[in-house]
């Protein structure tokens, strides 16, 4: 535990810690880190008694993501992963990958859940993450110390004032299921896989223009 973040804690009131808070939410939000990367910087960064070491920590991590994806789909991460991974599908069942829209699809990109949310869901999940920060920040403008367990229980106090419905458990699939069903699916996929490279991409308009 670190103790000089403990005492910090104790002396909120005569320090103004809570600007500095406030000032890294801010930094971290305004930064160009994925949108995950972003809470559990902020976790960290907030929380007055912040273990990386700790169970609690490692379980939040664990946590976060399938909170969110659970809210918005009604699935945790591994189960959208696992449920959408489908080699007979358009682009394997992905809306998005790294190098979409024309470029190859990877396995990796197979493995993030996110890729296989539809637009509109994408946009609900980035907007309650967004009120998420917001709601932090309130919380720290009235001066309100958070420890790691306030923190972590507080994604589920603003999911249900949300309405949003709230995840029991840890979902019914693992991540390591999803994750080889969709390598399996991949394999499948891969072989078949339609990408037209720039040579031929090239080639194609230079028939095309033959022919006007």
């Amino acid at each position: 535990m670190d103790d000089n973040r403990l005492k910090q804690g104790e002396n909120l009131l005569e320090k103004d810690y809570f600007r500095e808070f406030l000032e890294r939410v801010r930094s971290i939000r305004a930064s160009e880190r994925r949108i995950w990367l972003q809470i559990t910087d902020i976790f960290a960064e907030i929380s007055i008694d912040y273990d990386p070491q700790s169970t609690l920590t490692k379980q939040f991590y664990a946590d976060v993501q399938n909170k969110f994806h659970y809210a918005i789909t009604g699935q945790t991460a591994a189960e959208i992963i696992y449920t959408k991974a489908d080699h007979t599908k358009d682009n394997m069942g992905l809306t998005t990958w790294k190098n979409s829209p024309n470029g190859r699809i990877l396995q990796a990109d197979t493995q993030i859940a996110k890729n296989y949310l539809s637009e509109t869901e994408i946009r609900s999940l980035e907007r309650g993450i967004s009120s998420y920060f917001d709601y932090l920040e309130r919380q720290i403008e009235q001066r309100k110390a958070q420890t790691m367990q306030q923190l972590a229980q507080s994604i589920d106090r603003f999911l249900t004032f949300q309405e949003y419905d709230i995840l029991e458990g840890h979902g019914k699939i693992t991540s390591k299921v999803a994750k080889d069903k969709a390598k399996a699916e991949y394999q499948l996929f891969n072989k078949t896989q339609k990408i037209n490279s720039d040579f031929e991409k090239t080639l194609k308009q230079l028939t095309d223009d033959k022919k006007l």
